[in-house]
């Protein structure tokens, strides 16, 4: 792949760059293609567990495509007494999904979080930058709605 030939030799072709190159093709592509992965080894001369290995120890870089949308679950205590996963729970029955999948339409990926500082409004669902709260099994549903 010609492109990420071009990233590759923006950081000199150094195993050093390995992170910021990961980073790009992900910011590109919203994820790191298995292809990918293997054509930055080749351009860096280096063995394809080496960059998987970085690929799979940092969270935030993903090895399969995300939803267009988002949505992130708070399970920290507020929002666990008050609901949140049994919130977690409507959506992977209605989306036939679990936590950390993405939807067959590539819609919605579903993840859980420990907090998202919002205790207050618990239970809290914040989907792409936009936060939820007070939200309950149908609230939920409603909200998903907007996110088309």
């Amino acid at each position: 792949m010609k492109w990420i030939r071009k990233i590759v030799e923006k950081y000199g072709k150094k195993e050093s760059g390995l992170i910021p190159i990961l980073q790009d093709v992900q910011k590109i592509k919203g994820y790191l293609p298995e292809e990918g992965i293997s054509d930055i080894a080749a351009e860096l001369k280096i063995p394809i567990a080496r960059v998987y290995s970085l690929a799979t120890f940092y969270k935030a870089f993903r090895l399969i495509p995300r939803g267009r949308h988002s949505i992130h679950v708070c399970l920290g205590t507020a929002c666990h007494v008050r609901g949140g996963a049994k919130i977690m729970d409507r959506l992977e029955q209605d989306l036939g999904v679990r936590s950390g999948e993405t939807t067959q339409d590539g819609r919605f990926t579903v993840e859980s979080v420990r907090c998202v500082g919002c205790c207050g409004l618990a239970p809290v669902v914040v989907i792409d930058d936009d936060f939820h709260g007070k939200l309950n099994q149908k609230k939920v549903i409603q909200v998903l709605k907007k996110y088309e």
